[in-house]
C-alpha cells in the first residue's frame, strides 16, 4: 500500500510537473506574443515619426529655397528702386538746371533789350542834333 502511494504520488508530481511546464511554455509564448506586438505597434510609430521627419525636411529646404529665392528677388526690387530714385534725381537737377539757364537767358534778353532801346535813343537823340 505504502509502494502505491508513493507511485500514485510521483505520478501526480510528474503530471504536475507536465502540467506546470505546459504553462510555462503557454506564460513564455504568450509572452514573447505580447513582446511582438508591442515591438510592431512602437515601431509603427517611429516608422510615422521617421516619415513625418523626412517631410518636413523636405518642407524646410523648400522653404530656404523659396526664401533664398525671395532675398534674391528683394535685392533686384530694391537696386531697380535705387536707380529709379536716382534718375528722378537727376531729372530733378536737369530741370534746376533748366531753369537755371532759362532765368540767365531772360536776364540777357532783358539786358540785350534794354542796351537796344538805349542805342535807338542816342541815334536819335544824335540826328535829332545834327
Amino acid at each position: 500500500m505504502l509502494s502505491s502511494m508513493v507511485k500514485e504520488h510521483q505520478s501526480k508530481q510528474i503530471k504536475r510537473k507536465q502540467e506546470q511546464e505546459n504553462r510555462r511554455k503557454e506564460a513564455i509564448e504568450a509572452s514573447n506574443e505580447l513582446t511582438k506586438a508591442l515591438v510592431e505597434h512602437l515601431n509603427v510609430g517611429v516608422a510615422q515619426a521617421y516619415l513625418n521627419q523626412k517631410r518636413l525636411d523636405s518642407e524646410a529646404k523648400q522653404l530656404h529655397g523659396g526664401a533664398t529665392n525671395f532675398a534674391k528677388q528683394t535685392q533686384q526690387w530694391l537696386q531697380l528702386i535705387d536707380n529709379f530714385s536716382s534718375a528722378l534725381k537727376e531729372l530733378g537737377d536737369v530741370e534746376n538746371w533748366a531753369r537755371s539757364i532759362e532765368s540767365d537767358m531772360l536776364i540777357i534778353q532783358q539786358t540785350l533789350e534794354i542796351a537796344y532801346k538805349t542805342s535807338r535813343q542816342i541815334q536819335s537823340t544824335q540826328q535829332d542834333g545834327s
